[in-house]
């Protein structure tokens, strides 16, 4: 079972090229660039603090190995008694929990643990210059995480709620109950979870007590900070059915107050008025815990059109939140590619009329369309716990429905990602055509998934006022042609009715506007594929879909009957759906046998039939979800995606099935990003090699740009892990 969860010596590793957009730049737009990255990396450290108990001294631990000394240094020391195979398995751990931010996957959210023995760790870590140097310190950090780091217990395995698993968003006695009943609290005192964790205490006499803590620079305090602080009012103490709920901040203080420091320096640099006051916001919400504020400074990054430096900050995404509605941090910073950059303008251009092709009722979309900003960035800095292909944002419900939001496709991130030659479970005719096309059909379907999928459909709902954003006595239901029954009640968002299933129903939503709309010549020919370059772009794009659903059932846990992520779970029911709903041999799954004589699988997909049996199956079921989501219709939409979700011998024989893609999985390739450094006035960027060294010196080198960064995040640590004990 340890195989399982230890991180392959051969994962790739690649290099984030950003050297020739940072050329470009001006110095005052690298001063810019310089301390939104220092800004995201300080609040990258609060990703450790989401994960779980032992992630931060785990991770200061490998810090201080290697700020110490450097690993041919420490190669040489231990060359005697650990074998290449040893010492290699050691780094890539340690790369791994670096690239994480923790010892949990970002993608996929399961444990991984060092493929050598407690006492081989213990020996390399004696041996070295911090074992040498500054034993108490060694000691103190191995203690406290050298049991939990190799534990594989049944909660311990995979992030969840409860019993479910290990989160860090709550305390370890909070279950989904607990949660739920929060989320009513909040909802009625219109407190955003966004930038909350949980925990849960009991009184003598058994009734159970909450903390519900907002991250802030600002300390616990039930008195204003002074007149932007518009969060004071809900702290203290609230009784709330038999129960006392006390709202607090301060969470992170001391990270939170190093990005607003680095915050308002990037402020000088900023160079039009929607930049500076879309870093006021951020600086106000990350000082005293506003997320109203956010918003703000989102309302004025979605108005600052095509920057030569963009950012984004915050907590943003719900992936690994059990529950579904708490953010992880992230933080990115990134410059502009122009050339691809109007290919997704082009795209945006376009929009309005390719909305018009999709397969739900006009009165199912927005009102109007708002045109967003759509650009293809070079990544400079992402600070998370994993980097993403593209992005749409806000996450905000009634800013992207009312206000608008923008796309970013990371270009650099896109062409690091797609670099292997042959690929598993693609017939041997099929693997010179996929692996030509794999990248510019990729390209595609982040572009539709981001501007088309996340950008289109509308919530129907009930206003502050009574009235509705939608004719609620005359608009039947597509499905059942009575009136409309279900909305969201004002203070209702998509994340807090649809909970831990919105994030993959979206991604699911979203990838199907993709698969439906590359198949409009119009669409590919924006991108430059025409005739039959274009066909085979959208060939081997629904091929690489159904492929993906098949690897999506490694990322699925049989024991606990969960998904852990969002998007393999999507690509898994998106295959489901074509196979149960097209001619058979549109899409084929075979058991087959590998070269190597053991178990294997081959996909197919009957390229004659997309246009017609395929388009008509994704446009079904495209119309489905999207209409239980514009209807809060959370029931429907649960029945209709747990079916598609389920993984059944019975049904298809997929338990065997996924038993083979477990075995024949490829690891996931980690990326080793560039750091900004100020030398006197002038700003470089230092970049690293693709490689297990160059990643251990990123991290490194960075943490010795900030000195105390390692009292502040064991002391954080410290001052909550009684709620894990």
């Amino acid at each position: 079972m340890a195989d399982l969860y230890t991180v392959p010596l051969d994962t790739p590793i690649s290099k984030l090229e950003a050297s020739q957009a940072f050329k470009g730049l001006t110095n005052k737009e690298r001063l810019y660039c310089h301390y939104l990255s220092r800004a995201a990396w300080e609040g990258g450290y609060i990703c450790l603090l989401q994960t779980s108990p032992e992630s931060v001294p785990l991770f200061l631990l490998l810090q201080e190995l290697f700020n110490r000394q450097s690993v041919s240094s420490l190669r040489a020391v231990v060359k005697d008694s650990f074998t290449d195979e040893e010492f290699k398995g050691f780094l890539v751990y340690a790369c791994a929990v670096f690239t994480n931010m923790g010892n949990y996957k970002s993608f996929g959210d399961t444990k991984f643990i060092p493929s050598i023995g407690k006492d081989k760790l213990h020996s390399l870590l004696t041996a070295s210059e911090l074992g040498k140097t500054d034993p108490d310190l060694l000691s103190r950090l191995w203690g406290s995480c050298v049991d939990t780091i190799y534990s594989l217990g049944s909660r311990e395995k995979q992030l969840g709620l409860g019993e479910q698993g290990i989160t860090t968003y709550y305390s370890q006695n909070c279950a989904q109950c607990d949660a739920e009943f929060v989320q009513k609290f909040m909802q009625e005192k219109d407190i955003s979870p966004f930038n909350t964790r949980l925990f849960k205490t009991t009184t003598d006499g058994g009734t159970a007590q909450y903390e519900l803590r907002m991250a802030s620079a600002a300390p616990v305090t039930d008195k204003p900070v002074d007149d932007a602080d518009t969060v004071h009012g809900l702290l203290g103490s609230h009784q709330f059915e038999g129960s006392t709920i006390a709202v607090t901040r301060g969470d992170y203080s001391p990270l939170m107050k190093s990005m607003v420091d680095n915050l308002k320096m990037a402020q000088k640099y900023a160079s039009n008025a929607h930049e500076v006051s879309m870093l006021e916001g951020y600086i106000r919400s990350f000082s005293y815990g506003s997320v109203d504020d956010h918003k703000e400074g989102s309302r004025h990054w979605i108005k600052n059109r095509g920057p030569v430096v963009e950012t984004y900050i915050g907590f943003i995404e719900s992936y690994r939140d059990p529950f579904g509605v708490r953010g992880e941090f992230e933080g990115f910073v990134a410059v502009v590619n122009k050339e691809m950059s109007a290919k997704f303008t082009n795209l945006v251009m376009s929009a309005e009329g390719l909305l018009k092709e999709l397969p739900w009722k006009p009165e199912y979309e927005k009102d109007s369309f708002l045109r967003p900003d759509f650009t293809s960035l070079d990544i400079v800095t992402f600070a998370s716990s994993g980097i993403p292909a593209g992005i749409n944002i806000p996450n905000y419900d009634d800013i992207r429905q009312n206000e608008g939001f923008k796309n970013v496709s990371l270009g650099n991130v896109l062409s690091a990602a797609y670099q292997d030659k042959a690929v598993s479970f693609i017939s041997d005719q099929h693997q010179e055509k996929f692996a030509k096309y794999r990248g510019p059909s990729f390209e595609v379907q982040v572009g539709l998934h981001e501007l088309l999928g996340h950008g289109s459909g509308k919530l129907f709902q009930q206003n502050e006022d009574g009235t509705f954003n939608f004719d609620v006595t005359n608009l039947k239901h597509p499905f059942t042609g009575e009136k409309i029954s279900s909305w969201y009640t004002p203070g209702e968002t998509w994340d807090s009715k649809f909970q831990a299933m919105a994030s993959s129903y979206e991604e699911c939503r979203a990838e199907c506007v993709g698969l439906y709309l590359c198949l409009s010549e119009d669409v590919l020919s924006i991108f430059g594929h025409n005739g039959e370059v274009g066909r085979d772009v959208t060939y081997v794009n629904w091929l690489s879909m159904v492929r993906s659903g098949l690897l999506g059932l490694e990322y699925y846990t049989p024991e606990m009957n969960k998904w852990r992520q969002a998007h393999m779970q999507a690509r898994y029911v998106i295959l489901r759906v074509l196979m149960e709903n097209t001619p058979p041999g549109c899409v084929t799954v075979q058991v087959t046998t590998g070269a190597d004589g053991k178990p294997d699988l081959l996909v197919e997909l009957d390229r004659t039939l997309i246009n017609t049996a395929g388009k008509k199956a994704i446009g079904e079921f495209l119309e489905k979800i999207q209409v239980y989501k514009s209807t809060a219709d959370v029931s429907a939409a649960e029945a209709m995606y747990n079916h598609y979700s389920s993984v059944s011998e019975e049904n298809g024989g997929w338990v065997s099935i996924r038993d083979i893609v477990l075995a024949r999985k490829k690891p996931r390739r980690m990326l080793v990003q560039p750091i900004t450094m100020l030398k006197g006035e002038d700003v470089e960027l230092k970049e690293f090699e693709a490689s297990p060294e160059g990643i251990i010196e990123c991290f490194t080198a960075y943490s010795k740009q900030n000195t105390q960064y390692d009292d502040t995040l064991e002391c954080l640590w410290k001052k909550d892990k009684h709620y894990w004990n």
